[in-house]
């Protein structure tokens, strides 16, 4: 698995083709977000456990004292991650999620939108106290910080439902244009599977690499380019919200962990592992991904780990 990977995620502003054309990709800002697709879940948080003693000892004082951790996450990628209808709010599975963690913890949360590139070296300055925003764990990001496992992800392809667009793997992108969002393991794939490509005398890929995912959505809706390639979870909710414009194409493939990323010091994992623990443990957890349609992906206790990548 390349070490880029992010498994990006998908606006639910922007995925319908009137939104899509209206607002051209809006940007990963408060103001400039369209509304979510009506059928997007409501942005309210499950219930959660009250804080745990336990696991409150375990927050670095540093952590504590201040109270309020800061949560950096790009919100262009529902269901994951998107912002609300007030055109501010970051919402979805990982803002639930964490809000949820920091009850357990003791602490309150403030999540940030943020483009996906300058989470990692925000951590890294002492920016953001965690980032969650589908970042899949890999053992070069784990120099820089720490991940706390949570789920697991695929890649997938998606395609315009009338383009006659048709692959059965990556192995089928030669000759074709894919958009991407940029930082992505999917931008990476992509480019690997081009050198690939020519290597075997075939056409190379065309990689259009985009700020954020709502530009990636624009380049598949206008049709300058024949495929979107994100997160398997995400890219099923943007086909299913997109009322026939979209369609998958290939099957799924490269699984992988998501984690929560948090910076090395002062070392947050232990008692974000202990809370995750715990919302497994009492069902808040699964609850929070079947509201988002995404329970596919949860994973065991057993594999909620600090720094686990397999690649």
């Amino acid at each position: 698995m390349d070490p880029t990977r992010r498994l990006v995620a998908v606006s639910a502003a922007l995925l319908s083709v009137v939104a899509l054309a209206a607002c051209g990709g809006a940007k990963k800002s408060s103001t400039t977000s369209s509304a979510p697709s009506s059928t997007a879940p409501a942005a309210t948080t499950p219930a959660t456990s009250a804080a745990d003693p336990a696991v409150e000892k375990l927050v670095p004082a540093a952590i504590r004292s201040k109270g309020t951790i800061t949560v950096a996450a790009d919100a262009s990628y529902a269901p994951n991650e998107f912002i609300a209808p007030d055109g501010h709010t970051v919402i979805g599975m990982d803002p639930d999620l964490v809000k949820a963690l920091a009850a357990v913890m003791g602490l309150k949360v403030n999540v940030v939108n943020a483009t996906f590139a300058t989470i990692i070296p925000g951590l890294a300055a002492g920016k953001y106290d965690m980032g969650a925003s589908s970042f899949t764990d890999t053992k070069a990001r784990e120099k820089t910080v720490n991940f706390v496992d949570y789920f697991t992800a695929g890649e997938s392809f998606y395609a315009k439902a009338n383009s006659g667009v048709s692959i059965a793997s990556i192995a089928d992108i030669c000759g074709k244009t894919v958009a991407v969002e940029k930082g992505t393991t999917e931008e990476a794939d992509a480019g690997t599977q081009g050198k690939k490509c020519k290597a075997a005398g075939k056409p190379g890929v065309t990689v259009l690499s985009f700020n954020d995912q709502n530009g990636a959505n624009l380049a598949v809706s206008s049709g300058r380019a024949q495929l979107g390639f994100a997160d398997s979870p995400v890219a099923a909710y943007q086909v299913k919200q997109s009322s026939g414009t979209f369609k998958l194409v290939g099957a799924p493939y490269a699984s992988a962990p998501y984690g929560l990323a948090l910076p090395k010091s002062p070392n947050l994992a232990p008692a974000v592992l202990a809370a995750l623990k715990d919302l497994q443990k009492n069902g808040t957890y699964m609850r929070i991904l079947t509201k988002w349609g995404i329970q596919a992906g949860a994973i065991p206790a057993s594999q909620m780990k600090i720094n686990g990548a397999t690649s």
